[in-house]
């Protein structure tokens, strides 16, 4: 049995612990929500009463935070993680945050000794509780090595893609992506719709067509033809356009600073940011669809 402190029960964070309590780990859950940690309690997980006690004598510290300053307040502030983690304790941050971020945390930590690997996730809040996850990890060999055990209990694909922060870009560029396909698609249907053509028809061609995408066969936008898409739940949040506005603007800032064209990447961030501004930012990503059809 492996000691694991884990930091951060958030929607993805609660999935992910539970699961490395029903493997049969000592889990010791740490949020600053008392009923997530109420929720961990109940899964398995024991509670922590602060970081001391949560990272104390763990073998590894699993985190699931919202932004890279958390990142580096939780590993590096007066009271972090670095202060009370036992000597070469394993390091796993989670979090999708920006790629400086992740290097700085974990350069830091390998300068106190600490093995530490990045490993952003993929799969949405269903994933997280499922143990079905994508996990893309940057860091050296030796600790991605390590993590692999533990990971492989919350996710189903495990992917080391080279140093340290390179699983924030590999996220990012992949949520891009994501995005970008998305708008595409919702914009293919609503065309499709106003020229005529029913989104069940549409979906009949396309899918089996050389427009074929993930965010067409397995999320459609466009109510119907998908049973299991939150078109057909009033576009309730599996992966929320908040969430996707928040890579997307990860994105944008390392395109900047990278000096990479990304046009198409812009200005997918710039339609989010139109949801976020109509407060409908708590709807899926793929709800993009109404700012489209005039429905938002």
């Amino acid at each position: 049995m492996t000691t694991i402190a884990f930091i951060g029960l958030g929607n993805m964070g609660i999935g992910m612990a539970s699961n490395l309590a029903k493997a049969g780990h000592e889990v010791r859950a740490l949020d600053l929500s008392k009923d997530a940690i109420g929720r961990a309690v109940a899964a398995g997980c024991t509670a922590a009463k602060n970081a001391k006690d949560a990272v104390e004598s763990a073998d590894v510290v699993v985190t699931m935070l919202p932004a890279g300053a958390h990142v580096k307040m939780v590993y590096g502030g007066e009271d972090g993680v670095f202060n009370y983690a036992k000597a070469g304790a394993l390091m796993i941050d989670c979090s999708t945050i920006d790629v400086a971020s992740a290097r700085e945390v974990i350069a830091s930590a390998e300068h106190k000794g600490f093995a530490m690997i990045d490993a952003p996730v993929s799969g949405g809040v269903g994933g997280a509780a499922a143990g079905t996850l994508t996990f893309m990890c940057g860091g050296t060999n030796e600790a991605y090595s390590r993590a692999q055990e533990v990971l492989n209990i919350m996710g189903k694909n495990v992917f080391h893609a080279g140093d340290a922060g390179n699983g924030q870009v590999a996220k990012i560029c992949n949520n891009m992506l994501l995005g970008i396909h998305m708008i595409g698609t919702c914009e293919a249907f609503n065309l499709a719709e106003k020229l005529g053509l029913d989104a069940q028809t549409f979906y009949d061609i396309s899918s089996t067509a050389s427009g074929q995408n993930w965010s067409m066969t397995s999320y459609c936008p466009a109510p119907g033809p998908v049973e299991s898409a939150p078109s057909n739940r009033d576009y309730e949040a599996g992966f929320s356009a908040a969430m996707m506005l928040k890579d997307l603007r990860l994105a944008q800032d390392a395109a900047t600073s990278a000096r990479a064209a990304t046009p198409l990447g812009t200005q997918s961030e710039a339609m989010y940011s139109l949801m976020e501004a109509a407060g409908k930012d708590g709807l899926d990503f793929s709800g993009i669809m109404k700012l489209l059809n005039g429905s938002l």
